[in-house]
């Protein structure tokens, strides 16, 4: 993994990011060298693969027409994540997504009315989402949302939901683990893939679980594809399930 500034413009970023990262800053002819690259563009950060066969570039953007569509048509609080946080009526509970990842769900949740916290322990992707937040603000309906309900703490989920004092303890704690698939038609989407090379699977989802059930005051809420197992060691409460994913519901 390196940073790689697109232009001369972009170079004293590129360079800061570099030494915060602790990731080389490379030229143009260097680029092949390294299967990821940390783009600096004018139009945000982006990661994007080296190889042949590599997926193109990857940005966060809670501004796209594909966010705005999610937004607007995804079905408000009837649609089953909604239902599996507990959002009813007027209840607005605080939420810790503890695997922010590309910041989507979260940023859904905090529209439908959470207070949403995400914890990103990939620091590549914590960068990411912070860029995409800061060019987000600069739009009038993701910005409303970003400044009032949704953060980010970029650090290991675990220690910072064993160490959250009392009065910080969330309603509602989320997951979304990494899961391990094994067959490639499952890798299609180029934001999986980035995300899996990056992050790679969550195989500590037990002990995420573990830590999560000991820090939330109401439930936890785990996403898992829908013929997904659960994970192992507790039973959920219960289950709501969606067309392509299945929320196990675990009730404190």
């Amino acid at each position: 993994m390196a940073v790689f500034p697109v232009t001369g413009e972009e170079y004293d970023k590129a360079l800061h990011l570099s030494r915060r990262l602790r990731i080389p800053l490379v030229t143009d002819q260097q680029t092949e060298t390294f299967d990821l690259l940390l783009l600096c563009t004018a139009q945000g950060l982006a990661v994007v693969g080296t190889g042949p066969e590599s997926p193109g570039p990857v940005m966060i953007d809670f501004a796209s027409p594909t966010m705005e569509y999610r937004r607007r048509h995804g079905g408000g609080r009837r649609q089953p994540m909604a239902r599996a946080v507990g959002l009813k009526g007027e209840n607005q509970p605080t939420v810790i997504d503890a695997t922010g990842g590309l910041g989507r769900d979260a940023y859904v949740l905090a529209h439908l009315g959470c207070y949403v916290q995400m914890i990103e322990r990939c620091p590549i992707v914590g960068v990411l989402l912070e860029d995409g937040l800061q060019r987000a603000k600069q739009h009038p309906g993701p910005a409303e949302i970003i400044r009032h309900r949704l953060t980010l703490t970029v650090g290991d989920s675990r220690t910072i939901l064993q160490n959250l004092p009392e009065k910080d303890r969330p309603q509602v704690i989320y997951l979304d683990p990494m899961y391990p698939h094994r067959t490639k038609s499952s890798l299609v989407k180029k934001e999986m893939r980035i995300l899996r090379a990056l992050a790679g699977d969550d195989q500590d989802a037990p002990s995420l679980l573990e830590a999560s059930l000991g820090c939330a005051r109401n439930r936890v809420v785990v996403k898992r594809p829908r013929l997904a197992e659960a994970i192992k060691g507790i039973t959920p409460s219960t289950v709501i399930t969606g067309k392509k994913s299945r929320y196990d519901v675990y009730l404190i």
